[in-house]
């Protein structure tokens, strides 16, 4: 069996990140890490090859060079090799056109199942899992606290709203989406870490999966126009020294005249 994880890069959550002066990009000062979901996804996508007694973990990742180390770590943590996805030119990729190059690598590598984690911690879209078992005509489940494979047959368990549980029998491939209550990631050893720099680890262009770069530029839909800081909220006013009914008399009015609530 071949299981794919699709593995993102995100600031860490102690990161500070600020729009550039002219708005057209962030500054990020602090460690870039693995999108926290995906490392659940890396975990399970080990715990179903070792039941299985065989098969293959393959990390696929698309965007800047520097995401190999990111991919390096997954490694150390046990998969068996990485296909890095180069998007030069395609910096400003949506994520449909995203999903549109990670299924493409899918489809190159003949797996027979993917796992992703529930949405990456920095836009928070929950998109790209889900377009490309779209684009691959593959059943999906997201936000999965339970996997359970029996054959080509998986019995998947997903958290949904007001602590209900949605129960799945998802025929393979399929790709899963990973929470944070599916499992708990293994750590990355020094002697892992050693051997993961010596695992294969593959660049593909958009030509290499068969895919043309001027038409993919042309087919993005969505594009960030600028980055702002959010308004500075302004300050609060507090009411003290006066009877309640006073204070209650103010706040009804403040809430009618400026906020204009109600």
């Amino acid at each position: 069996m071949k299981i794919l994880v699709l593995l993102k890069q995100t600031p860490d959550t102690e990161a500070k990140v600020s729009p550039k002066g002219d708005g057209t990009g962030l500054d990020i000062a602090g460690t870039i890490i693995i999108n926290p979901y995906d490392e659940f996804a890396v975990e399970e996508a080990l715990k179903v090859k070792e039941k299985n007694g065989s098969g293959e973990v393959v990390i696929v990742s698309c965007g800047p060079a520097d995401i190999k180390e990111r991919m390096i770590k997954a490694l150390a943590m046990g998969a068996d090799r990485g296909v890095y996805i180069d998007n030069t030119g395609l910096e400003d990729a949506d994520s449909l056109t995203t999903a549109r190059l990670i299924a493409a690598a899918v489809k190159a590598e003949n797996a027979d199942l993917v796992f992703s984690g529930k949405q990456g911690i920095d836009a928070d879209n929950m998109h790209v899992g889900i377009m490309v078992a779209e684009l691959l005509g593959w059943p999906h489940v997201n936000v999965v606290n339970k996997f359970e494979l029996e054959g080509k047959t998986a019995r998947v368990e997903r958290e949904v709203e007001g602590g209900q549980v949605e129960v799945y029998q998802v025929e393979l491939p399929a790709v899963i989406g990973a929470n944070k209550s599916l499992n708990t990631p293994r750590f990355a050893s020094l002697p892992g870490i050693m051997k993961a720099k010596k695992k294969p680890l593959d660049v593909k262009k958009p030509s290499d999966l068969g895919l043309d770069l001027g038409q993919l530029k042309s087919e993005i839909k969505a594009q960030i126009v600028s980055y702002n800081k959010p308004p500075q909220k302004p300050a609060g006013k507090v009411f003290k020294g006066e009877s309640v009914e006073e204070m209650v008399s103010k706040v009804v009015k403040l809430l009618r005249e400026e906020a204009k609530v109600i």
